[in-house]
């Protein structure tokens, strides 16, 4: 191979069968499920091992920072597209694609989403040096994960004549099955789970696109033609990428070419689509019950319960889910996990809070939590970062009380800057421009009392902003 491979990490998404922990501004991919990494940062270093270039993630613009800082974190600098609207995994590859022909010579592109679990990283990487040749050689390369049950919640891949080693032609993709199916599906030996991971030149996926929905292509390339750098981010043109028409790669390319093939990967995959598939790979007690955080199950069996801020106790109760978050609990048959996402929409169409974000929500700064809120106050619990700094702002309706609680803030209000530091607190009039700032070396933590007629996020006026925000 003349250059090493070029990885492709797809982070969009909500999540929303994760509720309450997933939450459109904080979604699985950023979440550590399984272990301390946060999905994310387990798929960028499960690619420890194999030689890469520097990989290419694609994540929607409102989890920016988010993703930034968790890459951060494990020292990696990698290119990040943001798209301004969703429109499934045939642009967003598209856009990877070309964004790679841009920065050297047709290299081979391993396409992986964000949010899958591989407990086995050995298999997975003799699975992708198994594909290299064929995609080398011009085959559009999916990886097709050997079933362990008849399930029904992933789509199946057929596989066909044998190409080489682990590799096959593909004879058809079929949609998720009905239990029945599946379990014939099992049977036969024939069908594998479609993982959605795939491996393929750029110029090969490029050339399948404009063969089959070029419209696509057309749309992506002009979207990135005016896509303008803004900090470590590259922001492709809204309009042209919002007018793309929105498809998976396997609607658009996979099911179409006659250049797909196959590679079985046997490595311990999840999607962790739900909290059932989350009970499933984790690790369980003698009465099969998965429990994180403080939590006191008596008579309990085949339950998965997670506490994030206090005390759980279940009593007599089996095949449940139980998640305790900040400002939301909840209690699902893990036969009905599938449905959670019905909740989700009826959160959404109330426009509740809940749906959105947690109480607790990262900025490029830092992070603040919504401690308590009433009639005319709200009162937060803000963290600023060594080094960082909110922007310079205003309010129209609303006062604000600082008082911190350790470190130092250097503080802006008006035509005044001065230092407060631990028990020492400022007072921010409706209508004066302030900002703050982390001038230390250690975390800002402070106390914020809002007060007014309206405490919105969106009664902010922002005429500086380090981080490119409006």
């Amino acid at each position: 191979m003349s250059q090493p491979l070029c990885p492709v990490i797809m982070a969009g998404g909500t999540g929303s069968r994760l509720w309450p922990l997933s939450r459109q501004l904080n979604p699985k991919q950023f979440l550590p499920l399984t272990g301390n990494r946060s999905m994310l940062q387990a798929t960028m270093e499960r690619l420890d091992g194999i030689p890469h270039a520097d990989p290419i993630l694609i994540c929607n613009e409102e989890h920016r920072f988010l993703a930034a800082e968790q890459l951060r974190q494990l020292g990696k600098a990698p290119s990040i597209l943001l798209e301004p609207v969703g429109r499934n995994t045939a642009p967003a590859i598209a856009l990877a694609a070309l964004h790679a022909l841009e920065r050297e010579e047709d290299p081979v592109l391993l396409v992986l989403a964000a949010d899958h679990l591989i407990q086995r990283v050995e298999a997975f990487h003799e699975a992708i040096n198994a594909a290299l040749p064929l995609a080398e050689a011009g085959r559009l390369v999916t990886f097709g994960i050997v079933p362990t049950q008849a399930e029904t919640g992933y789509g199946y891949i057929q596989r066909g004549a044998n190409l080489s080693g682990k590799g096959f032609e593909v004879s058809r993709f079929v949609e998720k099955p009905d239990h029945e199916t599946a379990e014939d599906y099992l049977a036969s030996r024939e069908f594998f789970w479609n993982s959605g991971m795939f491996l393929f030149r750029a110029s090969r996926y490029l050339e399948e696109l404009q063969r089959h929905t070029p419209e696509i292509l057309t749309a992506c390339r002009q979207a990135l033609e005016e896509g303008k750098r803004d900090l470590d981010f590259l922001r492709v043109g809204k309009d042209a990428f919002a007018a793309c028409p929105e498809d998976s790669i396997d609607y658009a390319v996979m099911e179409k070419t006659e250049s797909a093939a196959m590679v079985s990967l046997d490595a311990g995959w999840s999607d962790i689509g739900s909290w059932s598939a989350l009970w499933e790979v984790s690790d369980k007690d003698a009465n099969d019950n998965v429990l994180r955080g403080d939590v006191l199950a008596e008579a309990t069996s085949h339950t998965l319960v997670q506490a994030e801020h206090r005390l759980v106790a279940t009593l007599g109760v089996e095949d449940l889910v139980v998640v305790e978050t900040k400002d939301a609990v909840l209690v699902a048959h893990k036969g009905k996990v599938q449905d959670v996402k019905q909740v989700v929409a009826r959160l959404k169409k109330a426009e509740r809070s809940e749906y959105h974000n947690h109480r607790e929500v990262y900025r490029p700064w830092g992070v603040y939590d919504s401690v308590d809120q009433g009639h005319r106050y709200q009162v937060k619990r803000i963290t600023v970062k060594p080094g960082a700094k909110l922007s310079v702002q205003m309010h129209h309706h609303r006062a604000e009380h600082w008082i911190v609680v350790s470190g130092t803030a250097k503080v802006t209000n008006g035509d005044k800057s001065y230092l407060v530091t631990e028990n020492q607190s400022t007072y921010i009039p409706i209508g004066k421009t302030h900002s703050l700032e982390n001038p230390g070396v250690i975390p800002l933590e402070l106390i914020e009392v809002q007060s007014g007629s309206y405490l919105g996020e969106d009664d902010i006026v922002r005429f500086e902003d380090w981080y490119g925000r409006q």
